[in-house]
């Protein structure tokens, strides 16, 4: 190479021409997926397709609105073949299985309100199919998802929200270690959803007009307790719906059927104010239940954390954590105790805060990290060690 010559990338990042780079698309059947096949071949790319089956087929064809069921499998096979590109089908359903839907069912047992999505993405997807990937000879993978990805000043990938704050994905990938995003990239990251589906509707595709997967994908109709029953025959142990102070005031059939927050379905009658689920203590069979005020908190303590900035501080720093899917971020201050975990005090206060879910940090728009809950610190002293059980 002459010295002082400029390097020109393509699209992807990578100093050679479109049809020289090698791209395996994660392609679940939906519009999101197939819009960035095309995309890419479009640019000529050397695109190859893959859709995994993750569960049982003859349960999926029946089921609309999930990603990798029967019917999804067939539309991302209708759509590669439009696009005239390889497509392959891997059998995951016994990694899914094990790695998703297991611990799915531990978690709630646990007393916890899981999500599952991160653990797919976090195992199956960014684990096992990213190395299927290199396996052939992909330069990068492609994934649907709405964030973006970026080279910061020290050479390294970071992930942004998608530009669209509606559809921004990033809660759901915090978890994408430093290594795999630097093989990881999503074209679809600066766009709006409508964009998408003119892309989608300018290609001619048969899924242009395919709605959003609403459902957890093994989970019918939200009837996540019969997935549990299947899974864990027997889990599902009467105990003592109590309140704060200690008082029964009702019978439940299993603690999974309830999470923190609460309200419906609790089958206590004749209190003054409306009572919600502020704790469940799997152990002793108890649900308790308290004042809407009792599901306020302050402090959270976040396990498992995944930190793409750098290493996690010991002290204080400014951030903004996401503590539910559906909510913005608050600001907050983060504390490290060099062990993986970390303890964050929000500025304002939360409320129904439930361990087994996502915490994940920002700085501005960069996601710098994101771990598990593993309790909330009520801002009502009754719930201070008086039931101090733990999931652990």
């Amino acid at each position: 190479m002459t010295h002082g010559m400029k390097i020109t990338l393509n699209s992807l990042g990578f100093a050679c021409a479109p049809k020289d780079t090698r791209v395996v698309v994660a392609m679940s059947g939906g519009v999101d997926s197939s819009v960035t096949a095309a995309l890419l071949h479009e640019q000529g790319y050397d695109v190859v397709g893959i859709t995994l089956q993750l569960y049982d087929h003859g349960v999926a064809v029946q089921k609309k609105g999930s990603c990798c069921a029967g019917q999804d499998i067939h539309d991302a096979r209708r759509v590669a073949e439009a696009l005239n590109i390889p497509h392959y089908v891997l059998d995951y359903e016994s990694r899914f299985k094990n790695q998703v839907m297991e611990e799915f069912a531990d978690s709630y047992i646990k007393g916890e309100t899981p999500i599952p999505c991160v653990r797919c993405n976090q195992t199956v997807k960014f684990q096992d199919l990213l190395r299927t990937a290199r396996d052939l000879g992909a330069d990068c993978m492609a994934t649907g998802h709405y964030v973006q990805r970026i080279i910061g000043s020290d050479g390294k990938a970071k992930m942004l929200r998608g530009n669209d704050p509606t559809k921004d994905q990033s809660y759901f990938l915090f978890a994408t270690t430093q290594e795999q995003l630097e093989y990881l990239r999503f074209p679809l990251g600066h766009m709006s959803k409508d964009e998408t589906r003119t892309h989608a509707e300018r290609f001619g595709l048969t899924v242009a007009d395919k709605p959003d997967s609403q459902d957890i994908c093994f989970v019918p109709e939200g009837r996540y307790v019969d997935v549990i029953e299947r899974l864990r025959p027997g889990a599902m142990e009467p105990g003592d719906i109590v309140d704060l102070d200690g008082n029964i005031l009702a019978q439940h059939e299993g603690v999974v059927r309830y999470t923190i927050g609460q309200r419906r379905g609790l089958g206590i009658g004749g209190t003054k104010e409306p009572l919600y689920v502020v704790k469940l203590e799997p152990k002793s069979k108890r649900v308790i239940v308290g004042p809407k005020e009792a599901l306020l908190t302050r402090e959270i303590t976040v396990k498992d954390v995944n930190w793409l900035a750098s290493d996690i501080p010991d002290t204080g720093i400014q951030i903004s954590a996401k503590v539910r899917s559906t909510r913005p971020g608050v600001a907050a201050q983060l504390f490290g105790d060099g062990e993986g975990s970390v303890r964050i005090v929000l500025d304002d206060h939360e409320q129904g805060i439930s361990a087994g879910q996502a915490a994940v940090f920002y700085q501005e728009d960069i996601l710098v990290g994101g771990g598990w809950i593993k309790s909330a610190l009520s801002v009502d002293p009754r719930l201070h060690g008086r039931y101090s059980e733990t999931n652990e």
